[in-house]
């Protein structure tokens, strides 16, 4: 038996509280799950966010025995079990018992550890009105199945996660809408004022050349002129990273656009169906933004090639050039390159980055990144 409805109702206001104080995911998921356990006799728990084509990721887990833990929790990481596919055909609605539970039953045929005494779990689908984000599992040794007051419990604590869950979410689509406004307010600014003045450069410039006679000055003019060209085009390319026009016609195309205003020449190559998150289209073409800069800035040609390939959990990016190529030595930071912004972006959202250079031979840059 669970403690009793004052214990439980002390239980629901702390775990409330701490949804509310929480603005990182991870650890108020992390947080709750822990709060469950300790005000309960709910032993331990874990939590699946499930998206739009029924892939299940481990969020969260606290107080798993050896042989759930063991290996990155591969158990709950891999394979198909019972509740996911239930929670996929919407037939789960509230907090049931799961008769036989196929990762359990791996995890203690495959010897890995010590299961806890852990062969059943509960589970409740986590959302906030019709939006669904996953599930949370809670499990005790030598139970086979719980109660309906401790279901009740559970239903409880899932629904305040959901309605967090939800919160969260809403709150960093602000966040990235009001990010997404003030790079619109710096592009709209650089274009408005230095990129129009180094154009009065630029036609300044051209009118001394034609003014005077005398080649010494026609050749400071052409130099101003020049360097003043190159600095427009740097103002471009960094408007174009601000306010990355095209990306809302696919990103193909705002690859494509931005090599062109680069002047450089693209041929694409794409396998797969491009259905891509918002961020994660994001990343690929601000990573892409990078490697053609440092074609057009390093290379000294201006052909690219550019193959993508989708699959149902990821995306390969592969950008080559036949270019001058550099000398690979994983113990230098090379800040010219670019190599670690692009590292860095990809490894926010799970993906790598790597890539082979050889002189006289070119560069090519893999991207893989999950979704």
């Amino acid at each position: 038996m669970l403690l009793d409805d004052h214990s439980n109702v002390t239980l629901l206001k702390e775990i409330a509280e701490l949804l509310n104080e929480e603005t990182d995911m991870d650890r108020m998921l992390e947080g709750a799950v822990w709060k469950l356990l300790n005000g309960s006799n709910f032993e331990t728990a874990w939590i699946f966010f499930i998206d739009g084509q029924g892939k299940h990721r481990l969020v969260a887990e606290a107080n798993l025995p050896p042989a759930l833990k063991d290996n990155g929790c591969r158990h709950l990481q891999k394979g198909g079990c019972w509740c996911v596919k239930r929670f996929r055909d919407g037939e789960l609605e509230k907090a049931s018992n799961i008769i036989a539970c196929q990762r359990i039953e791996n995890s203690i045929v495959s010897n890995s550890g010590d299961s806890g005494g852990i062969t059943h779990h509960a589970t409740v689908p986590l959302q906030s009105g019709t939006e669904k984000f996953g599930l949370l599992n809670i499990a005790a040794s030598e139970r086979i199945g719980f109660s309906k007051d401790e279901l009740a419990l559970l239903e409880s604590v899932a629904f305040q996660i959901g309605s967090a869950i939800k919160r969260i979410g809403l709150t960093r689509q602000e966040q990235e809408l009001a990010l997404v406004k003030e790079r619109n307010r710096l592009a709209r600014d650089l274009h408005d004022s230095v990129n129009q003045l180094l154009f009065s450069v630029t036609l300044t410039a051209r009118g001394g050349i034609e003014m005077s006679e005398d080649p010494e000055i026609q050749d400071t003019f052409r130099d101003i002129q020049h360097l003043t060209q190159e600095a427009l085009n740097e103002m471009r390319a960094l408007i174009w990273q601000l306010r990355p026009k095209g990306l809302e016609s696919g990103l193909l195309e705002a690859i494509k656009g931005y090599a062109e205003m680069l002047g450089l020449s693209m041929e694409l190559k794409v396998t797969g169906v491009i259905q891509l998150p918002s961020r994660t289209e994001e990343t690929l073409f601000r990573i892409s933004q990078e490697a053609l800069n440092n074609i057009r800035k390093h290379a000294g040609v201006n052909n690219v090639q550019l193959y993508m390939s989708i699959t149902s959990s990821d995306v390969l990016l592969v950008i080559k050039d036949e270019g001058r190529g550099f000398l690979i030595d994983e113990r230098l930071y090379i800040p010219s390159i670019g190599i670690q912004s692009m590292r860095d972006r990809a490894s926010a959202e799970g993906g790598t980055v790597d890539w082979s250079s050889k002189i006289g031979k070119g560069t090519e840059i893999l991207v893989r990144i999950p979704y």
